[in-house]
């Protein structure tokens, strides 16, 4: 990762903003299923209209491909894993059919270790496979600065994959490819991005996205 990638995320997932964005519906149908993105600033959009979130984009997506799903942002800026685990419940208290996760920048740039990262994360996917036995899980995988130890950051990154194998969920390797430490898809801060970086990020999500979507 560029070392401006690293200063940017380093800042980002401390930076607190707003809160969870509400529910983009689409399309509105009764029978819609639903998808929540569970994550921190990158999901929430910080800096931006919640209408240029990359989730309000994937919303998009689906409403031109005419899918019965609907999309719940909620995404909380500077959240952890153990901060996700906690609103979980919370979460599950409605019917919950797609559920991707784009969490853990937080815990690697605090230096919490590995092992509570993937606890916490597995913690969320086994309570949402209790309440539906069916959800399906994407995992959207996150990187840290190579100054907290390139050992600790191999281990970090291998979190994710490990979990999509274990989990048989679809794995999006690096939620910020593409996007992370360029200047022109960052707002002037550097650390978040910019409503052409959402877009970007939402057409990474929606490769991975889409069929598990097709296929219902």
């Amino acid at each position: 990762m560029p070392a401006i990638c690293g200063i940017a995320l380093a800042l980002c997932f401390f930076s607190r903003a707003l809160p969870a964005q509400a529910a983009t519906p689409a399309p509105a149908a009764t029978s819609a299923k639903t998808i929540v993105f569970l994550g921190d600033s990158l999901t929430a959009g910080f800096g931006l209209p919640p209408s240029e979130a990359f989730p309000a984009l994937i919303a998009e997506k689906i409403r031109e491909a005419s899918l019965p799903f609907r999309v719940e942002n909620a995404g909380l800026s500077g959240d952890t894993s153990a901060g996700a685990l906690r609103r979980t419940d919370w979460m599950l208290q409605r019917p919950i059919d797609v559920l991707v996760i784009a969490l853990g920048g937080n815990d690697g740039l605090r230096g919490q270790p590995v092992k509570s990262l993937k606890a916490n994360l597995q913690a969320i996917i086994d309570k949402a496979k209790w309440k539906n036995p069916a959800v399906k899980i994407v995992i959207a995988g996150m990187q840290i600065p190579p100054n907290m130890g390139a050992a600790y950051a191999e281990d970090f990154a291998r979190v994710y994959a490990e979990l999509a194998l274990e989990n048989n969920a679809v794995l999006i390797p690096f939620l910020l490819e593409g996007v992370g430490g360029r200047r022109d898809l960052n707002q002037p801060d550097l650390i978040h991005p910019t409503a052409a970086g959402q877009r970007i990020i939402a057409d990474l999500v929606w490769r991975a996205l889409e069929p598990i979507l097709r296929k219902g």
